[in-house]
């Protein structure tokens, strides 16, 4: 007696059983994310002098820090981080306003202001030192790609400023150059520039005599 032929299977009941298998394979080709951050690259020709790798105020390390205590780790950055702090500018800021910095050094410092003026600046001439320091703030924290793409950067005190690339370094306002750029904290990015930006109080004199 002869069997009876069985039914051939409908082409659709292979359709979920291909897809698994589609599914899986995908799956153990794609190998899985990196859970660890980027490290902070800076860049500049500074930076070569500051603090790396494991070094006290190294790029990763301060990329956890806030703002104001970030600029506490860097070596250059002691006049500029005391006058913000006296001034109060960066307490003015909403809470978790995001920040770029465009940081003097104290070389730059010290060839704007004699230690006389300066101290006289931060000690009797507070609204003319905040206004200074506005003129080297930007809201939004911005990479220093980021800046020379756009072509400008609008600071705090309402000024708009020509960022240009120069090869290594950005130009700001055709006066001051970055010579370590791209320094993360949170909330907020860290360019170290070579001068001091703004309309200069009358207390600077570029005698060059500032300590620093």
């Amino acid at each position: 007696m002869a069997h009876p032929t069985p039914a051939p299977r409908h082409p659709r009941a292979l359709r979920p059983l291909t897809a698994l298998l589609l599914a899986a394979t995908a799956c153990a080709s794609t190998p899985p994310p990196d859970p660890r951050p980027t490290p902070p690259q800076v860049t500049g020709p500074l930076c070569a002098a500051l603090p790396t790798g494991t070094e006290p105020g190294n790029p990763t390390f301060l990329a956890n820090q806030p703002v104001d205590e970030a600029l506490r780790w860097i070596p250059t950055l002691p006049t500029f981080e005391a006058a913000l702090r006296t001034s109060g500018v960066l307490t003015d800021l909403p809470a978790g306003t995001a920040v770029t910095l465009l940081a003097p050094t104290g070389d730059a410092f010290a060839a704007t202001f004699s230690e006389d003026n300066w101290d006289d600046l931060m000690t009797h001439h507070t609204d003319q030192l905040r206004t200074l320091l506005r003129a080297h703030l930007s809201t939004g924290a911005h990479s220093i790609d980021e800046l020379a793409t756009t072509g400008t950067v609008t600071t705090l005190d309402g000024a708009t400023l020509t960022a240009v690339r120069t090869g290594p370094t950005t130009r700001l306002a055709d006066r001051a150059d970055t010579v370590c750029a791209d320094y993360r904290a949170t909330n907020a990015r860290i360019h170290l520039i070579n001068a001091v930006l703004g309309p200069l109080p009358v207390t600077a004199d570029g005698t060059g005599h500032r300590a620093h």
